[in-house]
């Protein structure tokens, strides 16, 4: 028993197939390999959020039941999980599913488990996309939403009932949109449904790679209508990088770059940052912000592995703007980077 340091170890020898998920910035699949270099701290977790992974354990034995668990774990500052929380959580959960790990978990054992500590509740979205995502991953059946936003999306149904159409159902035609016949609904959606519609299919869309077209008819609407929407627009390129910078550009060149927006590039659209014009960009534009917004977005982004080296080569920089080289004075002084 002393000799399982980590979780993989734990459902393998207790005979359980699993997947891995992250579930803080972007619901993603993390395969094996990765999770496992991250479990031996080998590897910084790739996509922190707030100091903290933040996935998904989906597993299940021989009798296919399957059990999800979602993990806050802490993380140290090069990004590798704390270890001793994670060794305070396979305890516990050693303690709470019995002596043997080989053994069958069952409802009444997860029940002890559900409230534990490192514990978290994704939100709504997240959770649709993560139910689609999965059941897809498994090779199951779509949800029982599926049918009816599917006929909704054909216009099958009236545009007044969209109330009756659940985001789960949105889900799963989201996670299928490689198939033409749910690309070309998605496509009808984003143009021809009610906003609360288009909405939450740019929720779900923020999560997944789609197609081209589908990409590009976000970018048009963005530049091309102006109303509150284009937020979630925009979120749902972070699968386009490219695309997701001529949004920025259209806003700078507009002097729209609001705190919104800057949370939301450091949220969702972070792989945009990795443009050297745009880290110039977009920190000349956070700097004209106050600077308990600078300090907390900088902290936020330099702590994922792949921006890092980039955003502190950014704190060398000896041609930064006057106004930035302020700002960052100001981080220095809050921080210890």
């Amino acid at each position: 028993m002393d000799k399982i340091t980590t979780l993989s170890q734990f459902l393998s020898l207790g005979g359980s197939q699993f997947h891995v998920y992250e579930m803080g910035r972007r619901v993603q699949h993390i395969d094996a390999n990765t999770f496992e270099k991250i479990e031996a701290l080998n590897l910084p977790y790739p996509s922190p959020l707030q100091g903290h992974a933040q996935f998904a354990l989906v597993f299940w034995d021989e009798t296919q039941a399957h059990f999800i668990w979602f993990l806050k774990l802490p993380l140290d500052e090069q990004g590798l999980l704390s270890p001793a929380p994670r060794t305070q959580f396979i305890k516990m959960i050693i303690e709470a599913l019995g002596n043997s790990p080989t053994q069958t978990l069952t409802e009444a054992q997860q029940e002890k488990l559900a409230n534990h500590p490192f514990s978290f509740k994704p939100s709504p979205e997240k959770l649709a996309i993560f139910n689609a995502l999965v059941r897809q991953q498994l090779h199951q059946p779509p949800s029982k939403q599926y049918q009816n936003a599917y006929d909704y999306l054909a216009e099958k149904k009236q545009h007044s009932q969209w109330e009756n159409v659940g985001l789960q159902g949105i889900a799963d035609i989201c996670v299928r949109n490689k198939n033409k016949a749910h690309l070309q609904l998605l496509q009808h959606g984003l143009s021809q449904s009610p906003s609360e519609v288009q909405v939450a299919i740019c929720q779900c869309l923020e999560h997944l790679t789609f197609d081209a077209s589908l990409a590009n008819l976000l970018l048009n609407q963005i530049i091309n209508k102006e109303n509150d929407h284009n937020i979630y627009r925009f979120r749902a390129l972070a699968s386009y990088p490219d695309l997701a910078k001529e949004a920025i550009m259209h806003w700078h060149q507009k002097n729209q770059l609001t705190p919104e927006l800057l949370i939301t590039i450091a949220a969702r659209n972070w792989t945009t940052l990795q443009d050297p014009q745009l880290q110039i960009l977009y920190l000349d534009a956070l700097a004209e912000h106050e600077q308990a917004l600078f300090n907390q977005l900088f902290i936020e982004l330099v702590a994922i592995p792949t921006l890092r080296p980039l955003l502190l080569a950014q704190l060398r920089n000896p041609k930064r703007s006057i106004q930035l080289t302020q700002a960052i004075g100001g981080l220095f002084k809050a921080t210890k980077l």
